[in-house]
């Protein structure tokens, strides 16, 4: 088989080994697609290194089909189409609440752990999520992404007839965007890059363009002067922080949906002045995954529009450098089987 490894200073290495047979609790899985995802470029420009073993392979965007199974794996099969939700959160403990995704021992598979940029791949079965027969396993790659959104969606409690601005108009962002509109919700997407507002609309989503025409009165504008009930902020910059408590009405819902490394400056006294609610979003649980497992399966929002390129896994190095080249691509995958 053949497996990709990250190496250090932007280099990755392509190797041939032999396939391992999974351990009692472990499937193997025939890779089909990886997904590249922000992450994914921070390890590859090194800010992850202190984190990461090198050499390593990284990915956790995938899907598969079941290729061998342990000998005390029960409820899967041999040729089961399934996804990964890379979480292993073996190291929970009775501190974390019974909230296994954010326990604090908890590792990511495909950067803790060896992840899916191979051509076959053991995790642990209780990771697996089991696919519709009829899945398209291109689209069943951007289900890991889509359940972060569905997350981010369930927690800001957003509802029918409600506002919603997402502020950044990247894959995650417009993720965001497509599961907030499933709610019923009026929804409008803050972007500045015209590649993306050209991505969005593509999607059928209502772009803003901030640097055309004044982002809050806008929003005023189209709500009767109530701004927005929820806010999403996704761009992780501190024109979105300043933005964000203006732009969301009374008692509006702020969710946090970009990583911040540093401390930011961000208005408190609108916190008090309004009532607003900031919420943190992490990640995902069981049910964001299979809520993000049926909207691929239904496909009603066209997520094909969302994945920009398809190349062989064995490209793993020019991909990475593409993408520093044309930061304005939506979701490239690869083609682990070549």
């Amino acid at each position: 088989m053949k497996s990709t490894q990250y190496i250090g200073n932007k280099t990755f290495s392509v190797i041939d080994k032999a396939k391992v047979d999974p351990l009692s609790d472990e499937v193997r899985i025939k890779v089909a697609y990886t997904g590249v995802c922000g992450t994914d470029v921070h390890i590859y420009h090194g800010m992850m290194d202190k984190r990461v073993q090198m050499p390593v392979t990284i990915g956790h965007e995938m899907s598969g089909t079941i290729d061998a199974i342990g000998a005390d794996v029960t409820n899967y099969k041999v040729g089961d189409k399934v996804v990964v939700r890379p979480l292993d959160d073996r190291g929970v403990l009775p501190s974390d609440k019974g909230f296994n995704h954010i326990c604090e021992n908890l590792k990511f598979i495909g950067i803790d752990s060896p992840g899916s940029m191979q051509q076959f791949w053991n995790v642990p079965a209780f990771t697996l999520h089991q696919l519709p027969k009829n899945t398209d396993l291109k689209l069943a790659a951007l289900i890991e992404p889509l359940a972060v959104a569905v997350h981010d969606v369930r927690l800001s409690e957003l509802k029918k007839h409600e506002t919603a601005v997402v502020l950044g108009g990247g894959p995650i962002g417009l993720l965001v965007a497509l599961v907030a509109q499933q709610t019923g919700a009026q929804v409008f997407v803050s972007e500045i890059n015209p590649k993306r507002i050209a991505k969005a609309k593509e999607l059928g989503l209502n772009v803003i363009d901030p640097t055309k025409v004044d982002l809050i009165e806008e929003v005023k504008n189209r709500t009767e002067n109530r701004r927005a009930d929820v806010v999403f902020e996704v761009a992780g910059v501190q024109a979105t922080l300043d933005i964000m408590t203006e732009v969301a009405g009374i008692r509006g819902r702020i969710v946090m949906v970009a990583i911040h490394g540093q401390k930011k400056e961000v208005d408190l006294f609108k916190f008090f002045w309004k009532e607003l609610r900031l919420i943190g979003a992490r990640v995902y649980e069981k049910e964001d995954y299979e809520r993000a497992i049926t909207l691929v399966t239904e496909n009603k929002v066209g997520f094909e529009n969302m994945i920009t390129d398809i190349q062989p896994l064995t490209n793993i190095q020019s991909v990475f450098e593409q993408i520093d080249l044309n930061p304005d691509g939506m979701k490239v995958l690869m083609d682990c089987q070549q």
